[in-house]
């Protein structure tokens, strides 16, 4: 993947990340900060965070999955491809509203 595109999105999943975070903090008890860097984003709600490098996520758990971002706009996570928008929501919407 050209280096230039996978900054992008890069880019951009970390803006839908913390885009969704926020939507969904409006009716959670807690509040997200999401922190960005060239190869690593976390995703911290109250104790629990999401960690995605380029090719994994794992979080405050110890579980540990596969991740990518694809050229086409996806997000292939644990093998499985969608849209990064919905997996964004998706993600957010869990840490947001489990118990911590």
């Amino acid at each position: 993947m050209d280096s230039r595109l996978r900054t992008e999105l890069w880019t951009s999943w970390a803006s839908l990340l913390r885009s969704y975070a926020a939507a969904h903090g409006l009716n959670s008890r807690h509040h997200a900060v999401v922190e960005v860097g060239a190869d690593e984003i976390t995703l911290r709600v109250a104790g629990r965070w999401l960690r995605f490098t380029h090719d994994l996520v794992e979080d405050s758990e110890g579980n540990r999955s596969s991740f990518s971002l694809e050229e086409d706009g996806t997000v292939k996570l644990n093998g499985n491809t969608q849209e990064m928008d919905l997996a964004a929501e998706v993600l957010a919407r869990e840490m947001m509203h489990s118990e911590s």
